[in-house]
């Protein structure tokens, strides 16, 4: 048992230590690579302490930096009340237009519901879409059948509901999916 956990005792020891001064390399490369040895060195490869080596025990973010989702800029984050506004108009105008679609394709089971603050369009086995307000985040969030759960955010240059991560917008992305699940296209700008 003793010899079991002496490759963790050295494994948590190397975790404490710090690159070398002269190391261009990411401190968490050293790391990873320090503890590997440590239980090469140990000659106990089998066993539950096998899995260690392989793990990463860097928390840095990743090396491309384009990913994930854009800085919040808090300057530009909307007063309670714009964003009611803004979220609002946003929220009828689409009822409006898929009330409009809703005539012009034929999909058994298109239904739309607006009540408390939640529009959800229902497209038969096709799926639901479900569009509401986050008062406390300043965002809309939608749940798609297609792509799943979005947050948009509002964006005052480009004055639309985007979402960070893909810098999608909300109506594009809509009109996108709506085309592609009832074969019709839809203007929603």
């Amino acid at each position: 048992m003793a010899s079991r956990l002496l490759p963790l005792r050295r494994l948590s020891r190397l975790l404490l230590l710090k690159p070398p001064p002269s190391s261009n390399s990411r401190p968490c490369f050293y790391l990873l690579l320090e503890a590997s040895r440590s239980l090469h060195l140990s000659g106990n490869s089998h066993g539950p302490l096998h899995w260690i080596a392989s793990r990463s025990f860097c928390s840095s973010p990743p090396l491309n930096l384009n990913e994930g989702p854009a800085a919040i800029d808090y300057s530009s984050v909307l007063q309670e009340d714009e964003f009611h506004k803004l979220a609002d108009s946003t929220i009828h105008d689409l009822q409006e237009k898929f009330e409009e679609y809703g005539d012009s394709v034929q999909v058994d089971g298109f239904d739309i519901d607006y009540g408390n603050e939640v529009l959800t369009l229902k497209l038969g086995n096709l799926g639901t879409y479900v569009l509401n307000k986050q008062t406390p985040n300043r965002q809309i969030w939608l749940s798609s059948p297609v792509s799943g759960p979005f947050r948009f955010d509002w964006d005052r240059d480009a004055e639309a509901w985007i979402y960070r991560r893909t810098k999608v917008k909300l109506l594009t992305l809509l009109e996108s999916e709506m085309e592609q699940l009832c074969g019709e296209p839809i203007s929603l700008s």
